[in-house]
């Protein structure tokens, strides 16, 4: 499946790339190739996340900080957010 990525999600991933260049050094190899396994899990298995609601998913980065929001539309996955968890964000479609 294609993944479309919606302009809060664009600048959430300028957010990721900030805090990783910045912030962690050190991390960002390692957070580059986990997002990068995340969204080719998400294209092979789209249901892959948590439900949340109104058809929304939640699916976690693993070994960082970041969680990937998304819904599942006719052939595309839309990438609504990719959010810090440490911060509070409500998850709205």
């Amino acid at each position: 499946m294609k993944l479309r990525f919606l302009s809060d999600a664009r600048r959430d991933l300028i957010w990721f790339r900030t805090y990783y260049k910045v912030v962690f050094h050190e991390g960002a190899d390692h957070a580059r190739r986990q997002y990068r396994r995340t969204m080719a899990n998400l294209q092979s298995n789209p249901y892959i996340g948590h439900p949340e609601d109104s058809g929304v998913r939640k699916f976690p980065i693993p070994r960082t900080p970041f969680s990937a929001i998304y819904r599942v539309a006719d052939d595309e996955i839309e990438i609504l957010r990719v959010l810090d968890q440490r911060a509070d964000h409500p998850i709205d479609p």
